[in-house]
């Protein structure tokens, strides 16, 4: 029997994650990344639940503990850097049976690529122009690469799909704005350093954070209020941006905006959910932040990503080139909990930079609550835990089916 051809778009964390699974399954996978290379820097996330599990299935459990972090407190400060409230982490990790762990989204992108990669091809520095399904197939066009046919098209290709857009037309309404924009760069040998800690400082409607890294390096974050403004394009009007919000910030605002001079990448966006009626329409399916973005101030992206593209996978392995059946089972299954991590998210993101005093004060008791043994697993408990049962799928025992 041919073995199915899917061409995945993105090579972040879902693409790679999927093309694993499909390998497993007997597909064969391509990624298209418009990208030229994988990306490096970003922000770290915090990685636990069904995301470590399927790492876990993956094989990755060892290079997880190896390249993560092992956070032991968040800390709020003030103006002089006195504490105002904060929490040791081993509360929190005690109630996930020890697996969190912090790490690099760029570090775990090449993780799951590296794992794909031997029996993946894999195309940077092109994307994908047109989709149109012509009877069993769907002939696909690319900028720089001759036009291919696939049985199958995955947007595996985040916030900003191309391939949602290609598919489903540049809807609107597919993107919830948070009221939040969100920036993240690296510095070298940035001081003070506190090691295994999460450093945050407010002001009204803002928030600057950082957190130490290995090889002397530290990652900044910033989190802001921005109703309804579309992120500037380019670095430079993206630092200016940052200028003009953090100039006035207190703390150590103004050396960390010394160091975005210097800084060699900086992600910025708009803190953003998608939020779709359905995640397939034909040939064509979308998966991770392409389908359900719960938004990055969710910090369970990565893993929801991991998650999904394991349950895609194996729906299309079990429907036996039903596409259309494998793409029901998917949603089905996932679209109750994505639902209920996207509400979550949602009530969470204003944590992160209040707009009042008031409301500061309020995320400050609500920190130091969470260090109190007991009322933090109360608080927070729900959050954490992942209600959702993974399926066990049959893979075919290592053989894999020719392709014709």
């Amino acid at each position: 029997m041919r073995a199915q051809s899917v061409l995945i778009s993105g090579a972040g964390i879902a693409g790679p994650a999927l093309a694993f699974w499909l390998n497993a399954a007997g597909f064969k996978t391509t990624i298209v990344e418009r990208a030229p290379g994988l990306r490096s820097g970003g922000y770290v996330i915090d990685f636990w639940g069904l995301g470590y599990d399927i790492a876990e299935r993956m094989g990755l459990k060892d290079d997880l503990e190896r390249i993560g972090y092992r956070i032991r407190e968040l800390r709020i400060v003030g103006d002089r850097g006195e504490k105002l409230a904060g929490f040791g982490v081993s509360g929190l990790r005690s109630l996930v049976g020890g697996r969190f762990i912090t790490i690099p989204r760029s570090d775990l992108s090449r993780l799951l690529l590296d794992r794909a990669a031997p029996e993946t091809e894999v195309i940077f520095g092109d994307e994908i122009t047109a989709v149109r399904e012509e009877g069993n197939e769907a002939h696909i066009e690319f900028e720089r690469s001759p036009a291919r046919r696939f049985d199958l098209v995955i947007g595996a290709d985040g916030l900003r799909s191309n391939v949602r857009k290609l598919a489903f037309g540049s809807e609107p309404g597919f993107e919830k704005d948070l009221g939040y924009a969100i920036a993240a760069f690296e510095a070298e040998g940035y001081r003070p350093r506190d090691d295994d800690v999460y450093v945050l400082h407010n002001e009204l409607g803002a928030m600057v954070g950082r957190v130490a890294l290995r090889g002397d390096r530290t990652l900044f974050l910033l989190i802001f209020t921005s109703e309804g403004s579309a992120a500037p394009q380019g670095v430079a009007a993206q630092k200016a941006v940052l200028r003009e919000r953090y100039r006035s910030g207190r703390w150590e605002c103004a050396q960390i905006l010394d160091r975005l001079d210097s800084a060699p990448e900086l992600y910025f966006d708009r803190v953003s959910q998608i939020r779709m009626e359905r995640w397939s329409k034909g040939r064509v399916g979308l998966v991770g932040d392409a389908a359900f973005c719960v938004s990055l101030a969710a910090g369970q992206g990565s893993a929801l990503s991991m998650t999904a593209a394991y349950v895609l996978a194996g729906e299309l392995a079990r429907a036996q080139g039903r596409h259309e059946d494998a793409f029901r089972a998917y949603e089905a299954l996932l679209r109750p909990y994505i639902e209920g991590k996207q509400k979550g998210a949602e009530r969470f993101s204003a944590a992160f930079a209040p707009r009042t005093e008031w409301g500061l004060r309020a995320r400050n008791l609500v920190v130091n609550a969470l260090g109190v043994p007991g009322l933090g697993r109360f608080i927070i408990g729900r959050e954490l835990a992942d209600s959702l049962a993974l399926p066990d799928y049959t893979w075919p025992p290592g053989e894999r089916r020719e392709a014709a």
